[in-house]
């Protein structure tokens, strides 16, 4: 019995220890695998993740390339609306000028046709003095003596007659012209009169022709008195 338990003993040995050997080659072998299979995966892993940073720094990259080039556009952008401003400005300038000058135009034309028209006036109102006193000139030679000349710078001249009755031929001469107001105006009178400023603003005021050249006559009969 003795060395049946002793027997048994060293096979119960002999098998732990097999057992053992068994099972630590089974476990070194389990972790061998399992050391392989997370060295492939993480190394899986590592190329999969490796290659996605790559192509997310590729994407990276593209975007802000992306970035720049809308930087780029924008300021392209912005010189360019910069420019279109400056060309409004002026062409709202020139535009304005062109009414100012259009509008200056319009007052000369308007300014110069009242010109026109004022001057048409007195050169109408002096035709018709020049006429009046040519109208009359028969009438006063044939009765006054008077005889009337039309001289330079459209001027008339009176020629009087029959006035010192020592000498009836001895001319008595006054010369009327019309301004630029359109008013007689006495430009000479020989021999000289006193009264002839007085006689001249009186013609301007009745514009009585008649009586202004028969006022003159007596003045001139009264200087030959003298």
């Amino acid at each position: 019995a003795e060395d049946e338990v002793t027997l048994f003993e060293r096979d119960m040995k002999e098998f732990w220890i097999q057992f053992k050997i068994s099972y630590g080659t089974e476990q070194n072998n389990q972790t061998s695998s399992l050391r392989d299979l997370c060295k492939e995966t993480i190394e899986a892993l590592s190329e999969k993740w490796s290659k996605k940073l790559k192509e997310e720094d590729l994407m990276i990259d593209q975007i802000q390339e992306y970035n720049n080039e809308i930087l780029q556009q924008s300021k392209y952008v912005a010189e360019k609306e910069e420019q279109l401003t400056e060309i409004k400005s002026k062409l709202n300038q020139e535009e304005e000028q062109q009414k100012n000058l259009t509008d200056t135009i319009q007052e000369l034309k308007e300014e110069l046709m009242k010109k026109m028209e004022i001057k048409s006036s007195k050169h109408k109102a002096a035709k018709e003095k020049v006429e009046q006193v040519s109208k009359i000139k028969t009438l006063f030679k044939e009765h006054l003596g008077l005889e009337m000349r039309r001289i330079q710078d459209e001027q008339l001249q009176f020629i009087f007659r029959h006035i010192d009755h020592k000498d009836p031929d001895k001319p008595y001469m006054c010369t009327l012209s019309i301004n630029e107001q359109g008013d007689y105006e006495v430009t000479s009178c020989t021999p000289p009169l006193d009264c002839i400023a007085e006689l001249q603003l009186k013609l301007r005021e009745t514009n009585n022709f008649s009586a202004f050249v028969a006022n003159i006559r007596k003045a001139f009969t009264a200087l030959s008195y003298k």
